[in-house]
């Protein structure tokens, strides 16, 4: 049996997975709120109780934010700031005292939906996160890739393809440029959108939902012009890497518009004939619980 363990700023959510991918144990506690050691003895904790529970010894794969620096081998990027600088694998390692596997949590996601999930049997498995953020995971025949950088899949913070004249430069990002993906496809960018031109402050679901009712004309075409947007992003994916499932993850996968609107319309930007694009866009099949089963799947089947 493996142990998947998903890190996050306010919790640290671990489940306990047979081969057939059921469920055998799962438990919840609150991230530590004092340093670095504090986050690996509730690690240590978390790992020992799920173990009781399953009555069995397992490997342990950990899904966290932020990537491990193939140049320094330390954590970077982590929106978790206590954890950056840190041997976060090599510690556990020593405190489990057992082999630790460990990807970014988009990584995880993308693993999970990949393994036995909305994708499960696709070769290549591209993984997308639009929530507060904008992030991605990449899988190849169930196995995350992280490349020389630790980025791979971290299109988010590539500009926006093929910008209109008034998307051009587009909005500051955190990162230090203009224009990102991030910028344009995240809830929060999205309520940023709405406010703009309606002067009203709305989160992205209630944007959906006026939409998909159709009593708000101004919420249908910003979430048309979203459907846009978003197949522009997704179609230089495709071009990249042709894979043969995209699965959306995140707050804003729930948006049925999404699964019908952005195959019809990223077909004019992939460089393949209209008719024969055959990489499906799909809504997960774990939800929520994708990060921790991902993390558990780290330790594929023999």
């Amino acid at each position: 049996m493996r142990i998947g363990i998903d890190l996050g700023g306010t919790k640290i959510e671990g489940i306990v997975l047979s081969d057939d991918g059921s469920e055998v144990a799962r438990r919840r506690i609150a991230t530590p709120p004092g340093t670095y050691d504090d986050i690996l003895l509730g690690i240590r904790d978390l790992v020992a109780g799920l173990e009781h529970a399953a009555g069995a010894s397992c490997t342990v794969g950990v899904g966290t934010p932020g990537a491990i620096s193939p140049a320094t081998g330390l954590i970077k990027n982590a929106n978790s700031t206590r954890l950056i600088g840190h041997q976060l694998d090599k510690d556990l390692e020593r405190l489990l005292q057992r082999p630790v596997r460990l990807a970014n949590d988009a990584n995880c996601f993308a693993v999970s939906e990949a393994t036995d999930g909305a994708a499960a049997g696709a070769g290549i498995v591209f993984g997308v996160i639009i929530g507060t953020g904008v992030g991605g995971g990449l899988v190849l025949d169930g196995r995350p890739v992280t490349g020389a950088h630790a980025i791979a899949g971290e299109w988010g913070h590539n500009p926006l393809p093929l910008a209109y004249d008034d998307e051009r430069p587009g909005p500051a990002c955190y990162c230090g440029r203009h224009g990102c993906i991030e910028t344009w496809l995240s809830g929060p960018a999205l309520s940023r959108q709405h406010e703009a031109l309606t002067g009203r402050r709305l989160d992205a679901r209630a944007i959906a939902l006026a939409a998909d009712a159709g009593t708000d004309t101004a919420c249908a075409a910003l979430i048309e012009r979203y459907c846009h947007r978003l197949a522009r992003g997704l179609a230089t994916v495709i071009n990249l890497l042709d894979p043969d499932a995209i699965v959306l993850g995140g707050g804003l996968s729930g948006i049925a518009a999404l699964y019908r609107r952005v195959p019809a319309l990223w077909t004019r930007f992939i460089f393949s004939e209209p008719a024969h694009v055959r990489t499906r866009l799909v809504p997960p099949r774990h939800g929520d619980s994708s990060g921790v089963r991902g993390a558990a799947w780290l330790w594929p089947k023999a």
